[in-house]
């Protein structure tokens, strides 16, 4: 196999070594700083009810009136595909196929920011302590705190570090088709959060938020971790 001395010959996603340039840790220190603001002012606007929890009955309101059988049945087969545990699922065969490749800290990287952002939303969810939307609307069942939303949150979280991993190589349409069936499908599992009547939009809102503010940190220790090993070799 030839050596890899070109950056744009660098493989992409997870099918061979990985790139040899690290990533820039200050971006991502940045970004994390930026998200990190915009997460608290999102948890605080839901906790408050002001923002866009103005619009939390509206919003649940109007899903419930929007209902239809098929609807519903789609927003069911989403959810639990975006569930916390399919997504922890999706990260450790993620995880599993890094590690066989050598990319230990592709895999730790993976796996690791979507168990510390489960372990982030549900402290999270204790320390508000929100009630959910009223139980007579809800489709399926949910007993924990509303706000933030973990499907919201592991969603951004699990997606994002896989977007991350497929980045280098690929092309500017590939990149922008990524980032777009990514965006769309966090969407989509946020809002069938509503749809089902078990969180509020805030909620949803809000684990968007805490899910991209969580993933920028991961990536900043990432690629901190990766910057260190390439000026490790001599």
């Amino acid at each position: 196999m030839a050596r890899l001395t070109d950056p744009d010959d660098r493989p992409a996603g997870m099918d061979g070594p990985a790139p040899p340039r690290a990533p820039r840790p200050g971006v991502g220190v940045a970004i994390a700083v930026l998200l990190g603001i915009a997460a608290l002012a999102g948890l605080w606007a839901a906790f408050a009810g002001v923002g866009p929890a103005r619009l939390d009955a509206a919003v649940l309101d109007e899903s419930i009136e929007s209902r239809t059988g098929l609807l519903t049945t789609v927003a069911v087969v989403v959810t639990h595909l975006g569930s916390t545990a399919a997504m922890a699922v999706l990260a450790v065969a993620a995880g599993a196929r890094l590690w066989s490749l050598h990319r230990r800290a592709d895999a730790v990287f993976v796996v690791g920011a979507m168990a510390s952002a489960q372990l982030v939303f549900r402290a999270l969810k204790e320390l508000l302590d929100r009630p959910r939307p009223p139980a007579d609307g809800r489709l399926v069942h949910a007993a924990s705190e509303s706000l933030p939303s973990g499907h919201a949150t592991t969603a951004v979280v699990v997606i994002g570090t896989l977007v991350v991993l497929a980045w280098p190589g690929r092309t500017a349409a590939v990149r922008a088709g990524l980032v777009a069936a990514a965006a769309l499908w966090v969407g989509a599992v946020g809002l069938t959060r509503v749809y089902l009547g078990v969180h509020w939009f805030s909620d949803v809102v809000a684990g968007w938020l805490v899910g991209g503010a969580w993933l920028a940190v991961c990536v900043a220790a990432w690629s901190w971790w990766r910057a260190r090993a390439v000026q490790a070799v001599p």
